[in-house]
């Protein structure tokens, strides 16, 4: 095994989904400016669009989540090619 080419800065690190709020904890090494306090504890934020509490998938829920207005570009985009 290769030494020296895995980093040594892992640390609890929050992870918060903006759609619905979430947030758990575990190990990483991302690099993050913003903290938050769970339970009294502050961790390094990172938030994030989408995770398994509010994907689709593990849920088995259809929810669209439109944050950018991503549809709406796409359908002005392609309504030129309608028939």
């Amino acid at each position: 095994m290769r030494k020296d080419i895995h980093p040594e800065n892992y640390r609890l690190v929050a992870f918060k989904d903006m759609s619905n709020d979430d947030i758990f904890l575990t190990k990483s090494t991302a690099d993050t400016k913003e903290t938050i306090e769970v339970d009294g504890v502050e961790y390094p934020l990172v938030k994030m669009e989408i995770s398994r509490t509010s994907h689709p998938f593990y849920t088995g829920k259809s929810k669209l989540i439109d944050t950018a207005g991503r549809i709406d570009k796409f359908k002005n985009k392609y309504s030129k090619f309608k028939k």
